[in-house]
């Protein structure tokens, strides 16, 4: 036993300070929080979402040539080539929204994977893809069945909208593009505003393990004072992947036609012509699908440090991290998960300083201070008043002294000194009035003439 405290190193730091974070911290380490944990950030996720495409080219492609390949044995322009025709296309349509259901779930479980890995990175914790998977799983079918029906709802609403367009261009004919164009361009912001109140719902069910309707009404006022932040951070982060990808595939499209000029330049098609093209339309679509899958990777990060940001500002989520993190680090392994621990706090709201007022109340002329930042008229503050006496105005000449009473002598003990007969007072002759300079203290010797 020492006198003396036991050393302990400081705390792992994490991928962002816990505290309530600013936009260019959430901005940056939506990007920078891909060096965390890469294996789960990009191989997970690449490979969950390669095997999705995979799995939904592999399947269109065969079911569309056993749906069509009945077109070869009729004849085009017959009633049961019509008929056929009509069938195969409802068909494939069919299958179509089926396998983008499909996809949509494997890429909503690469996102319930994502939020979960960057609330651990948020306290310097790192999971391997086997704890992770074993903690989302419970909530899998939440975070699926969210994403369908937010799929429904834009399905009925864009075939709606859509209904309603047709029918009034067919009542106004071309007149009916003035409406048209309205609506998209109120669409846009209005799809901009949804998405922002919704963006913590899926974070709010991996993490709170909430409900689909518990989730939607969290995210709703959870994210009330944070809204333009993320805003801004979704779309910025959308802008620089869509520009990236951009950037990637206008250059590889025209070394395509390049390549085709050059090996028939008369036009025919070749072997050669017809392999370059294709190498590079798979090179296009391959590098694509790499910016896509980081690109779907830093928008759940984003979300998930705006979702940690709204609760350090609304329920102190930071003071809970703060002490798990401490205690984790002096050697407890019973710990509760501290994003649990106090769901739905109410802090206690700041209270501004109650206003300054002058001694008795009064407010000084020429402005309140220190409000309205103004000084009294003068620059003196007046007099504070005296119990029974007038207040005196602001400006006024300052009273007259008042004169100074004669002091009494001292009285004699009554022991030392007998006791007098009784005689009648005699009158002090009347004394001028001290003049301002002179000044006598209370029990002082007269001053000798």
């Amino acid at each position: 036993m020492t006198p003396y405290p036991t050393w302990t190193p400081a705390s792992r730091p994490g991928i962002v300070p816990l505290q309530p974070l600013g936009f260019g911290t959430i901005l940056g380490r939506s990007f920078t929080a891909l060096r965390h944990n890469p294996r789960v950030l990009l191989g997970f996720a690449m490979g969950v979402q390669m095997l999705a495409v995979l799995v939904v080219a592999g399947a269109t492609f065969g079911l569309g040539v056993l749906t069509f390949s009945r077109l070869a044995t009729l004849t085009p322009g017959s009633d049961d080539f019509e008929a056929v025709m009509i069938g195969s296309t409802a068909l494939m349509i069919g299958i179509g929204v089926v396998l983008s259901a499909g996809a949509t779930a494997l890429t909503v479980v690469v996102q319930g994977v994502v939020v979960l890995e960057v609330t651990h990175a948020v306290v310097a914790e790192k999971l391997t893809v086997r704890l992770l998977w074993r903690r989302v799983r419970p909530v899998v079918w939440r975070l699926v069945g969210y994403s369908l029906l937010l799929l429904l709802v834009i399905a009925v609403v864009a075939a709606a909208a859509g209904a309603a367009l047709v029918a009034l261009s067919f009542a106004l004919g071309p007149v009916a593009i003035v409406p048209v164009l309205l609506v998209v361009i109120a669409s846009v912001p209005l799809w901009l505003w949804l998405s922002t109140k919704l963006m913590l719902v899926p974070a709010i069910i991996v993490v709170e393990r909430a409900t689909v309707r518990g989730a939607i009404a969290r995210s709703w006022t959870l994210i009330r004072g944070r809204f333009w932040v993320g805003l801004g951070v979704t779309v910025i982060v959308s802008a620089v992947f869509g520009v990236l990808a951009q950037v990637v595939s206008i250059p590889l499209t025209f070394a395509s036609l390049g390549i085709s000029t050059t090996l028939s330049p008369t036009g025919d098609p070749e072997v050669g012509a017809t392999v370059a093209i294709l190498v590079v339309t798979l090179l296009t679509y391959a590098l694509t699908f790499v910016i896509q899958s980081i690109s779907l990777v830093v928008l759940a990060t984003a979300t998930t440090l705006v979702y940690v940001d709204c609760r350090m500002r609304h329920e102190g989520l930071d003071l809970d991290l703060l002490a798990y993190v401490e205690q984790r680090d002096a050697g407890r392994l019973d710990l509760p998960d501290p994003y649990r621990v106090h769901v739905g706090r109410a802090l206690p709201r700041w209270a501004p300083p109650t206003a300054w007022a002058p001694p008795g109340g009064a407010v000084p002329q020429g402005g309140a201070f220190p409000q309205g930042g103004a000084f009294p008229q003068g620059g003196a503050f007046p007099p504070a008043p005296v119990v029974g006496r007038a207040p005196v105005p602001v400006g006024a000449p300052p009273p007259a002294a008042a004169p100074a009473a004669p002091a009494a002598p001292p009285a004699a003990s009554p022991e030392s000194t007998p006791a007098a007969p009784p005689t009648a007072p005699e009158t002090a002759p009347p004394s001028a009035a001290p003049s301002a300079t002179q000044w006598t203290a209370p029990g002082a010797p007269a001053e000798r003439s």
